[in-house]
């Protein structure tokens, strides 16, 4: 049997699909050459945003039009089956499964009734939103990347933010289950790990055999001795961290530890204090300004990325000042940027004074313009430095080129021929200039 994946949101959803696409995959299935050929096909969803419910909904009509015609299962996973659970069902009676965030435990069983012609339903009385279940892998057949989920969820109830009422409140996965995941993934050839979480800096695992607790940088540094233990796996990153948990001693064990990539996502989200407290993100710009000197004092070549959310209810023009005025200061290596999307639930969903759309967009245009600016020149600067290269692949633009990224996640094509059988490994090479956003490079 055949199925096709659809994959919408975050890099957990990413994860998500992988750890599933690989459970089909014990069962004997393969992955169909198109969506029109698959017998099954699975939608992740996201609700982050209303632009990726409404693809999803799209996706979803279009498929049970399909499945009028012909045999075909549909099964609805992630965030939005989680959110609009008893709306789908309502909306598409066709629609075979809607998996909501804390059932993935039944996968298993759903694909066991799919393969044998049946339908499946529920023999017992396991609760819906009964606990979220985390995959033993969430590699990728072939691939020298992969996600490496390490919790779930989040208490911060940022107001605009949907994700704590769909993925709930915060759950650590054990560290001898993240340990042996890095083991599998090792032996599998991966070269770089991103572990994910919505706040990985709450990271916290009560070990019930010695009755000690692992906290972030505990972790790291437990990941840090496994992986120099072996050989494969050699650098690791991770996201996102929220700044008002990110402490000095995760600061100490990014200056200490190697295997960590020199990169580090800090979402600020806004530059005006009013705002930031009326988003609850629970600092002040000034906070964040001080963590930024206390990471860059300690790590001098860390690379920074950031989320800016413009267009946010009663944001005036001062706000959006105040937003390219710290981005000037900062001096980001990249963004993440987009402008305030409603979501149903959240408490700034009832907010007065919302921004109409075209203003929303022309000040996202301006925060857009400085972040590629202040990118490009910090680019710029990094012309003819020597740096290792993780090789990906072939050039899509010619296939006698090969790309790969640095640990700042720039990416580099080497202007020289290479033998293929350096993808998948490190390689010395010195940056020569800057072609757009992408470095041409040498071996060196």
């Amino acid at each position: 049997m055949t199925y096709f994946f659809e994959t919408y949101g975050c890099q957990m959803n990413q994860a998500e699909s992988s750890s599933v696409e690989q459970l089909l995959s014990e069962r004997g299935w393969t992955a169909a050459e198109s969506v029109e050929a698959a017998d099954l096909i699975l939608i992740n969803t996201c609700s982050v945003r209303a632009t990726a419910e409404r693809r999803a909904l799209a996706r979803i009509s279009l498929f049970c039009s399909w499945k009028r015609k012909r045999p075909l299962s549909i099964l609805v996973m992630g965030c939005m089956a989680e959110r609009m659970r008893d709306a789908l069902k309502k909306k598409y009676p066709i629609l075979d499964y809607v998996v909501g965030m804390f059932e993935r435990g039944e996968f298993s069983d759903i694909f066991s009734a799919i393969e044998s012609g049946a339908r499946y339903q529920k023999t017992d009385e396991r609760a819906v939103n009964a606990a979220y279940y985390f995959a033993a892998s969430s590699y990728q057949s072939g691939a020298f990347q992969s996600y490496v989920p390490i919790m779930n969820g989040c208490n911060n109830f940022c107001s605009y933010c949907i994700v704590p009422y769909v993925r709930g409140r915060e759950v650590s996965r054990s560290a001898d289950e993240i340990l042996a995941e890095l083991d599998t993934l090792a032996d599998r050839g991966v070269r770089e790990v991103t572990l994910l979480g919505q706040n990985v800096n709450s990271y916290r695992w009560d070990d019930p055999s010695t009755g000690t607790t692992v906290d972030f940088p505990g972790l790291l540094r437990l990941i840090a001795r496994r992986v120099e233990k072996r050989d494969g796996i050699r650098w690791v990153r991770f996201m996102s961290s929220h700044p008002k948990d990110l402490s000095d001693d995760l600061i100490e064990v990014l200056a200490t530890e190697r295997v960590f990539c020199r990169f580090l996502h800090l979402p600020i989200q806004h530059g005006s204090n009013r705002i930031l407290s009326e988003m609850n993100r629970k600092y002040t710009v000034e906070r964040y300004l001080s963590l930024v000197e206390r990471v860059r004092a300690r790590i001098p070549d860390i690379a920074l990325s950031t989320d800016i959310l413009v267009g946010f209810p009663g944001e005036t023009e001062e706000d959006v000042q105040a937003t390219l005025d710290l981005i000037q200061k900062v001096r980001f290596d990249a963004a993440f940027m987009y402008h305030y999307n409603p979501r149903e639930g959240t408490k700034a969903f009832d907010m007065p004074n919302r921004i109409p759309d075209a203003v929303k967009k022309e000040r996202l245009a301006r925060v857009i313009h400085l972040q590629h600016a202040t990118t490009s020149s910090i680019m710029r600067e990094r012309v003819g430095k020597k740096v290792p290269v993780l090789i990906e692949g072939t050039s899509r633009n010619d296939s006698t080129e090969l790309f790969g990224h640095t640990e700042y996640n720039e990416m580099v094509v080497f202007a020289e021929p290479l033998d293929p059988s350096l993808i998948g490994q490190f390689v010395d090479a010195e940056l020569k200039r800057l072609v757009g956003r992408t470095f041409r490079a040498v071996r060196s």
